[in-house]
């Protein structure tokens, strides 16, 4: 790309030396470079004659502001709704506030915030601390809201460079929480009977809360057993077996011809966004603790695991990118290592080489 010009996003953007010796940059507002390289050379032309270029002045923005026009952008986006989540409660943090006035130091104390005190629990007063990946997803998408702002020029690119400067929080995703079969027996037996589908749903197919939820009897196959998710976390289409347990829950599920979602809220005859008082309920009257739905995801690739299927199946199932998130299950596996090892006591099928030639020499020597 020719000097003076670079790219942020999909937008081109060029930076040249006013006449007053300091470096001005300016977006083309174009993704196409003849548009670029022309306004550029206008900009040197411009200052080879002293005169200062006039440059479209950056109004005042607030965060409330950039939240709407980015929401109206994102919902584009596979994970829309729980992007939703999140911008919903940065503006509770910072909707009335300049753009201008966000810095790392901003950043930080709200990442200080969310680690000491969190959001209030559902249906109670009293705070949760966040975990660092939760605070992360909001960092992640702080700095992106803050990338398009520049893009659509409602703030200076030295805004997003301070903002850039908070780091990530250190994540520990060692946790693997999982229950064992009398749990989920007693879990199911808990739970009312408008989430009793979804959690068995969820146990017999590792699928994640959102794709349970959103699950369309479009995508579910029962004549030929698997469900066919089309949009998935990244990216990738997936295809789930359907076992007998999870068959006879479907087939036995009220279908409304004039509603395409498996789950659906009868009151409101939409589907579910959400179920967090339904199922900690259900954990509540199972003497279940320290248990999230998402945990139901560990449960099935945990049993799986323990069942000897290999972890490239679980792999595929779980829809994971690579085998790296798959591995944190293989430490439930140790039978698989002892059998391994095991095959080299096999004495027809192996003998170290030095021990023949030993067991020859002390033939020869007597």
């Amino acid at each position: 790309m020719a000097k003076g010009i670079y790219k942020r996003g999909n937008v081109l953007w060029i930076a040249y030396v006013g006449p007053d010796g300091k470096v001005i940059r300016e977006s083309s507002k174009s993704s196409k470079f003849k548009d670029a390289d022309t306004l550029l050379i206008k900009r040197r032309q411009a200052v080879r004659e002293g005169k200062m270029p006039e440059i479209k002045r950056i109004a005042n923005h607030s965060f409330n502001q950039l939240a709407d026009d980015y929401l109206k952008w994102a919902e584009r986006q596979r994970a829309f709704r729980q992007k939703k989540l999140i911008i919903s409660q940065l503006k509770e943090r910072f909707g009335t506030f300049s753009l201008r006035r966000f810095d790392t130091r901003m950043i930080e104390g709200y990442q200080s915030e969310r680690l000491l005190a969190g959001k209030p629990k559902f249906n109670s007063t009293e705070a949760k601390a966040n975990k660092p990946a939760t605070i992360n997803r909001h960092i992640a998408t702080l700095k992106h809201m803050f990338t398009k702002a520049v893009e659509w020029d409602m703030v200076e690119e030295d805004v997003l460079k301070r903002i850039r400067r908070a780091k990530l929080l250190e994540e520990n995703n060692r946790r693997l929480r999982y229950l064992s079969k009398e749990e989920c027996l007693t879990l199911i037996n808990a739970s009312d009977k408008h989430i009793k589908p979804i959690v068995i749903t969820a146990l017999n197919t590792g699928m994640r809360k959102g794709e349970i939820l959103s699950l369309k009897w479009d995508n579910v196959d029962l004549k030929h057993g698997f469900i066919l998710l089309d949009k998935t976390k990244n990216g990738d289409r997936r295809e789930i077996p359907i076992n007998e347990t999870l068959r006879a829950t479907l087939t036995g599920l009220v279908r409304r011809l004039d509603l395409p979602y498996v789950f659906f809220n009868p009151e409101t005859e939409k589907a579910y966004t959400n179920i967090p008082r339904s199922f900690n309920s259900a954990l509540r009257r199972a003497s279940i603790k320290d248990f999230t739905f998402h945990d139901l995801r560990h449960t099935f690739a945990s049993h799986l695991v323990m069942a000897g299927v290999d972890l490239t199946t679980i792999r595929e199932l779980l829809g994971h990118k690579t085998l790296t998130m798959t591995l944190r299950y293989a430490h439930l596996a140790p039978s698989h290592k002892v059998k391994a090892v095991n095959i080299l006591d096999d004495s027809s099928t192996f003998s170290p080489t030095s021990q023949k030639l030993h067991k020859k020499e002390g033939v020869a020597n007597e």
